[in-house]
Parts: structure tokens; C-alpha cells; sequence
């Protein structure tokens, strides 16, 4: 009977199961956020950010990304980077762009009034702890790199 659901449905059950849980949390939360103060407002924002994210920003990154690709694919066969070393710029730079979008009206200081009424602090250390935490993501990151490249040329000589 699974065998024959499989057939059918192309994926296990526990995938459809799986499924229907996600879209019920879906449907749970836009609940929720309809019945918040503003619904419509909320529902602008998200369209708004798909487009945006769809037209604009996707495209961008994926030219970035392209063009570090590519930069690194020069040089001599030895010293290439591969795919998966380019990850080592990749998700530093991906953790950064996300926190920066998620915290871009204090990062930037909008709306330091009524943040400092609702929590009484200043927003002026935002954008160095972004900063600081972009650039240890980053030095991280390298010292990663070193160490697998350090480790990985050590058991080449010693082969």
C-alpha cells in the first residue's frame, strides 16, 4: 500500500504529512496576522518584499555571486577555488545581508523615538555590533578556510 502511495504520490506519506503540518502553521499565522491591528498593512509589506526580493534583490546577489564565481575561477589550475570554497564567502556574507535586513530601521537609527519610549535605550550601537558581528562572521570564516586549507595541504605532503 505505501509502495502504491509513493507511486501515486510521487514522495513518502511522512513528506505529505510533513506537508500539511507546514501549511497549517502557514494558515495559523496568517490567522493570526489578519486579525492583528493592521491586516492590510501587513499584507502590502509582504507582497512589497517578495517583489522586491524577486525583481530586484535576487538578481543583484546572484550577479555578485556570479562575478566572485568567476573572479575566483582564474589563475592557475593549482590555485583555483572551488564551488565549495567560495562557501566561505558565501555564508558570511549571506548572514550578514540577512541581519542587516532584519534590523535595517535601527541599524540606520529610523523611528529613535519611539524605540527609545518603548524600551528607553539609544539605537547609536546598532550599527557597530553589525559591523563587529559581520566582521567576525567573516574573520571566522577565514580562519576556517586557513585551517582546512593548512590542514588539507599538511596531509597532501605527508601522502
Amino acid at each position: 500500500m505505501i509502495a502504491r502511495f509513493r507511486r501515486l504520490y510521487g514522495a513518502s506519506p511522512l513528506h505529505l504529512l510533513s506537508l500539511l503540518g507546514c501549511f497549517a502553521v502557514a494558515a495559523f499565522v496568517a490567522l493570526q496576522v489578519s486579525r492583528g491591528p493592521l491586516p492590510l498593512r501587513t499584507a502590502i509589506w509582504f507582497v512589497g518584499a517578495v517583489v522586491l526580493h524577486d525583481l530586484v534583490l535576487f538578481p543583484l546577489y546572484a550577479l555578485c555571486d556570479r562575478s566572485v564565481s568567476e573572479l575566483f575561477r582564474r589563475g592557475p589550475r593549482d590555485d583555483r577555488i572551488t564551488s565549495s570554497t567560495i562557501n566561505y564567502v558565501r555564508v558570511p556574507t549571506l548572514l550578514s545581508g540577512l541581519l542587516l535586513l532584519v534590523f535595517t530601521p535601527v541599524i540606520f537609527r529610523r523611528g529613535e523615538g519611539p524605540y527609545f519610549r518603548a524600551s528607553g535605550l539609544d539605537l547609536s550601537p546598532f550599527l557597530g555590533r553589525w559591523l563587529a558581528i559581520s566582521g567576525l562572521l567573516f574573520l571566522g570564516s577565514a580562519l576556517i578556510f586557513a585551517l582546512r586549507t593548512g590542514i588539507s595541504r599538511a596531509s597532501d605532503k605527508a601522502a
